[in-house]
């Protein structure tokens, strides 16, 4: 990686990541940025620009926490430290890659000094380096849980500690939290969400002149950047002076009753949980005053700090994107009674591009975003209005029938009735007839949990009981690598022998490495659930699709609360194809399964060694992580040569493959044939109804059974009394 990092003011379009982040240089109390977006628009890039920006920040000399010579930190592990040893450098921009140890995050104690000598002996971790500057997170959705959880409380606490089997260490870090993500590799969960202040929806321009822009920038960089860097000294230096002068401005920045209100009453009528949203978006909008060279709150800068505090913290489906109503915000803001004595934006002295100078200032042909900028709102700037071309266009709801007239589906329960192959509704194998229009799903409960038998090694995650490195602890072992969790009693037990003979003198224990334990834990890993969906005619009734897709809806939403990868697969005509391939993006296995058709033959077999062919490699590419194959189906196979014998090998193939199954039996009516329960035995997995799946059925099979089993107890005592 070059040393020469690429100018915050040589970025092309994006004016609200840039104003997200130049509030965040203002005003670090707003609490950071979190950066969603597609791949490859620069999220990265614009985030690390941002480090030269950031005023220096004064230090005492030597200390390896950054406490700042005015307020030094009492429990500082470096203290106590001379008032008079400050020096001024600057502000850090720590990177937190996303397979970092916790070691390296909160940093590491020499246990064994710690035992034999002991000394604190510490080493800080990156939270120490980030205290008093910037913590970023690249791909900060692919972060482990228990990094997530040392970043939730170490932001929380404004301290990272740091324990020991009794030997602990505590040090400040505040710091300003910065994350960039792909949400098609999976969502963040929410209470790490929360602590983000502002977050900003990035796409790559769809216009053709901005587009060449950014190229011929970026290639002209990547030939010299020390060079391009240098060409954009004047205006870097322009834009470092304007944040310090904002900065200096901000604590003269009146936030009056109205704009308070007005803030108030957004945060209300959006239903945001907490009351972080309101705190975050007051802070935000004295920010944006101030970058603006006011020193009072106007209605546009509660509308602007809005559109940027609260799409990520607003109440939504599962499953549904960030975003916030436009109209319904300046409706909200209307009636909370602003806008009629603030200030014309347009006269403030302040051009259209945020006070910088003309078509080729430092924001390039747009200028650094400034508070009348576009400001995180859905969608975001710079992506045209019509649908992208891969949207598929809306199927009306009619089917084909197979003489190719057309039929209503205004019915909701059309005859179920199977055809000389077995599917419903008459449809061709395969062919455009047999195509029915995708139905909506229902609506999604709380299932039971699934869990993979015995005991796993995969990442950390909430199904399936594993060895972790949190959890219970079951054991102990000799470290393999540097000793991180000290079993203290097993060392002891193991050092306890050899005292005499290393010539121990005094109460003190002598502690040699070959001593050392370290504790083995239990808890729980995430998996890999492989959905295979049955969309053949058999499951198109509508009432019954809805209802299988509300059951996977929820096995999904479970899988997300879970920390699983997923994967789906469906079947249908002729063919099983794998619609989603595995990823942690869970809402993008809900998208694909709201726009799953439904019609033609059951190609069960193939779709069972479809699943096999996707488990395999993933079992190449991540081999500690077990799989969980959830079969939603009937349990009809039809279409080609003895297709019911053809399902049965393919699931005896994935039997002898170790996989552990669950198959959701679909099969309704009066009349069951109970052919799913059979798939269920050929994979050697466990069957269950859609009613079965939810939690509460569960519970109350539960419940009814202690009650039984205490009626019996009751009977025994009294007869034998």
């Amino acid at each position: 990686m070059t040393a020469t990092p690429y100018p915050f003011t040589a970025l092309v379009g994006m004016a609200d990541l840039r104003l997200a982040l130049l509030l965040n240089a203002v005003s670090p109390a707003v609490g950071g940025v979190l950066v969603r977006g597609e791949k490859g628009t620069a999220k990265s890039t614009a985030v690390r620009a941002l480090a030269a920006l950031l005023p220096g920040i004064d230090v005492v000399a030597g200390c390896r926490f950054s406490c700042d010579p005015g307020a030094p930190d009492p429990g500082c592990p470096d203290g106590p430290h001379d008032p008079d040893t400050g020096t001024v450098r600057p502000a850090r921009m720590v990177e937190l890659p996303v397979g970092a140890s916790e070691d390296r995050l909160v940093g590491a104690l020499d246990i064994e000094r710690a035992l034999s000598d002991g000394v604190k002996a510490f080493e800080p971790g990156l939270l120490a380096d980030a205290h008093r500057g910037v913590l970023y997170v690249d791909e900060v959705n692919l972060l482990h849980d228990h990094l997530i959880d040392l970043l939730l409380d170490a932001a929380a606490m404004g301290a990272s500690y740091v324990e020991r089997e009794g030997v602990s260490v505590r040090h400040a870090a505040r710091f300003l939290l910065v994350g960039t993500m792909n949400p098609e590799e999976g969502e963040l969960r929410p209470q790490l969400l929360d602590r983000f202040g502002l977050t900003v929806e990035v796409a790559a321009s769809r216009d053709t002149d901005e587009r060449v822009e950014v190229v011929r920038r970026r290639l002209a960089y990547d030939e010299d950047p020390a060079g391009f860097a240098a060409r954009w000294a004047d205006e870097e230096s322009a834009l470092r002076e304007r944040v310090a002068a904002a900065r200096a401005l901000l604590p003269r920045v009146r936030l009056g009753d109205g704009a308070l209100r007005q803030i108030a009453a957004v945060c209300a009528a959006f239903e945001v949980d907490g009351m972080r949203a309101d705190i975050v978006t007051a802070r935000t909008a004295t920010a944006l005053a101030a970058w603006a060279e006011r020193t009072e709150v106007t209605t546009e800068d509660v509308r602007q700090a809005a559109l940027l505090s609260l799409p990520h913290r607003r109440r939504r489906a599962p499953f549904d994107a960030p975003g916030l109503d436009e109209d319904k915000l300046d409706e909200v803001l209307r009636e909370s009674g602003g806008g009629d004595d603030d200030p014309d934006p347009g006269t403030d002295g302040r051009d259209e591009q945020g006070g910088q100078d003309g078509p080729e200032g430092p924001g390039g042909p747009e200028g650094p975003a400034g508070p009348d900028g576009p400001a995180g709102g859905q969608p975001p700037r710079g992506v045209p209005e019509q649908a992208p071309p891969s949207a598929a266009p809306s199927v009306p709801e009619q089917r084909t029938g197979s003489d190719g007239s057309h039929g209503s589906e205004a019915s909701d329960a059309p005859s179920e009735a199977p055809d000389a192959d077995g599917d419903v509704g008459g449809a061709a194998a395969g062919g455009p007839g047999g195509e029915r229009a995708a139905v909506g799903a229902a609506e999604p409960f709380r299932t039971r949990r699934l869990d993979v038998p015995g005991l796993g090694e995969g990442a950390a995650g909430r199904r399936s009981r594993a060895r972790t490195a949190h959890g219970r602890t079951t054991g102990a072992r000799r470290p393999r690598g540097t000793l991180s969790k000290l079993h203290l009693s097993a060392t002891v037990r193991a050092a306890a022998p050899h005292q005499r003979t290393r010539g121990r003198q005094g109460p003190g224990l002598v502690v040699r490495r070959d001593d050392l334990r370290e504790a083995v834990r239990e808890g729980r890993e995430g998996n890999l659930v492989l959905f295979v969906v049955d969309a053949s005619g058999s499951m198109a009734a509508r009432k019954r699709m809805s209802a299988v897709k509300g059951a996977v809806l929820s096995l999904l939403l479970d899988a997300y609360q879970r920390r699983d990868k997923v994967g789906l697969i469906t079947f249908r005509g002729a063919e099983a194809a794998l619609a989603l391939p595995p990823t942690s993006s869970v809402d993008a296995g809900a998208a694909r399964l709201e726009k799953l058709p439904t019609g033609g033959r059951t190609p069960l077999a193939a779709g069972l060694l479809k699943a096999r062919e996707v488990l395999r490699i993933e079992r190449l590419r991540d081999p500690s992580r077990r799989p969980l194959l959830v079969v939603v189906t009937d349990g009809r196979a039809t279409g080609g040569p003895d297709p019911v014998s053809r399902a049965g090998r393919a699931a005896r193939l994935l039997a002898d493959d170790g996989v552990a199954s669950v198959v959701v039996d679909c099969e309704a009516g009066p009349v069951r044939l109970g052919l799913a329960g059979a798939l269920a035995c050929e994979l050697r997995g466990t069957p269950v109804t859609l009613d079965e799946l939810r939690a509460d059925s569960v519970t109350a099979l539960v419940r009814d059974a202690r009650t039984t089993s205490t009626a019996r107890t009751v009977r025994k005592t009294r007869r034998a009394a």
